[in-house]
């Protein structure tokens, strides 16, 4: 008889999202580090204090890209509810001149969606990198990471 380890988190739901991280682990880490640098999440802020008019584009754009890379993990899962809201609330927007008069109301959605969406691939390759396997006592990180795909 094989004894069990209490420290780990054996649910099936949960090993096929480990599994998966471990698999994506390589392009998830090439997606974080081209949101990680100068032209990333340094650029993202930096337009959104500037009221540049470009904090339209690649911020709601890498948005996407990394929700899909995050949802590839667990295809057959929904993602956060509140997640998904923010996310729907800062994509897809068009930049137009009366939005300098109201910039926050309109630009603070975006930055938002994006740093949700880059905190949870950072969670992401942060702990496909540190972890062994899932565990049952958990960092904080892994414990949001679960709670993006309705496992916590």
């Amino acid at each position: 008889m094989t004894p069990v380890d209490d420290n780990l988190d054996t649910r099936p739901d949960v090993l096929d999202l480990w599994n998966n991280l471990r698999l994506a682990l390589p392009a998830l880490e090439t997606l974080l580090a081209s949101q990680s640098g100068q032209w990333g999440y340094e650029d993202a802020l930096y337009r959104f204090y500037h009221q540049s008019f470009k904090v339209y584009a690649a911020p709601q754009a890498a948005t996407e890209e990394i929700v899909g890379a995050l949802s590839a993990l667990a295809p057959a899962r929904p993602l956060n509810p509140w997640f998904l809201q923010i996310v729907r609330e800062g994509t897809h927007n068009t930049w137009e001149p009366s939005h300098n008069q109201q910039w926050l109301d309109k630009t603070r959605p975006i930055i938002e969606a994006y740093l949700h969406a880059r905190y949870f691939l950072e969670m992401a390759v942060r702990y496909g990198r540190t972890l062994d396997a899932p565990p049952n006592v958990m960092p904080t990180g892994w414990a949001s990471l679960l709670y993006l795909f309705g496992l916590r």
